[in-house]
């Protein structure tokens, strides 16, 4: 029985070491999620990331509009977001639902019901910048980097912006998502 104790424990601790190597540290998980964030806003941002355990939490408290959101150390692609802190109480009722075990379609359909109802609150604007590149093994550098846009006007139409609501050539603006919550204007960049 102590054999199986202590074969059980070493195994829970070798997994805890794996997983911890696994998650980038907290200063580098601040670095890159500022990258996200437009340059107006970069110093007072509030940062959230990953402890050593692999679990979500603050890494930087914030003093100004922006939040950023250091990549998932779970996902194989790099991706950082930055957001309006207008758009916090959507964005963590999506992370409850996601914790939850819903699916995408799940939470789409929950927070339009939600919103609808009031029980949501979803600004009537609000910014959503994501940063994607390729993380350099050797110098844990990002390669590649790439800024795309998204702009939140819930409810809104292709009627009543203007803008085509089916998916554009890089650098033109189109509507996604047209006549729900989620409406928004998104902008891809060309890439170099």
């Amino acid at each position: 029985m102590k054999k199986l104790i202590a074969f059980s424990i070493t195994c829970i601790l070798s997994f805890q070491f794996v997983l911890s190597q696994e998650i980038p540290s907290k200063d580098w998980q601040i670095k890159t999620a500022l990258m996200a964030v437009p340059q107006d806003y970069k110093d007072g941002a509030k940062v959230y990331g990953y402890n050593s355990a692999g679990e979500f939490t603050t890494l930087k408290e914030g003093n100004n509009d922006y939040i950023a959101l250091a990549s998932d150390p779970k996902r194989d692609r790099f991706s950082t977001a930055a957001y309006h802190k207008e758009l916090e109480s959507f964005m963590a009722r999506g992370r409850e639902l996601r914790k939850q075990g819903k699916d995408g379609k799940e939470i789409f359909d929950i927070r339009e019901e939600e919103v609808k109802s009031g029980k949501l609150k979803m600004p009537d604007k609000a910014t959503l910048c994501v940063f994607t590149g390729t993380v350099n093994e050797e110098t844990k550098e990002i390669e590649n980097p790439y800024v795309r846009y998204v702009f939140y006007i819930p409810f809104a139409t292709g009627e009543s912006t203007g803008l085509p609501t089916t998916p554009t050539p890089p650098g033109h603006a189109w509507l996604m998502n047209p006549g729900t919550h989620r409406a928004h204007i998104m902008i891809t960049p060309p890439k170099d």
